[in-house]
């Protein structure tokens, strides 16, 4: 992963921890709470994606070669994006679920 997709997948990744805070506010861990957890989903999301599912989005294949994409390309930012963004929120409002049953019983 070279440093523009890991830039694109922390910062995807702590927009979607901040937009799963703010779209549940009662999950919520504050900004900089959901912005440390989404950071840590946007990893995880772009790990799945690319390991689990076979997305590779930091390079193309042409005949079943990988090859380096030089510059940059659209469809594996979005799909970057994507992953990171959804990664991002889902780990928050995982998080967020547990705190909250964590308060409740305290």
């Amino acid at each position: 992963m070279d440093i523009i997709n890991l830039l694109i997948t922390l910062i995807s990744g702590a927009a979607g921890g901040n937009i799963a805070g703010a779209a549940a506010p009662n999950k919520s861990l504050g900004v900089a709470g959901n912005s440390i957890v989404g950071l840590i989903g946007g990893g995880l999301g772009h790990y799945i994606l690319k390991q689990y599912l076979g997305v590779e989005v930091s390079a193309e294949t042409v005949d079943g070669v990988v090859k380096a994409v030089q510059g940059l390309d659209l469809r594996a930012i979005l799909e970057n994006v994507g992953a990171s963004g959804v990664g991002g929120a889902l780990l928050t409002f995982i998080v967020g679920l547990i705190k909250n049953s964590v308060d409740k019983k305290a």
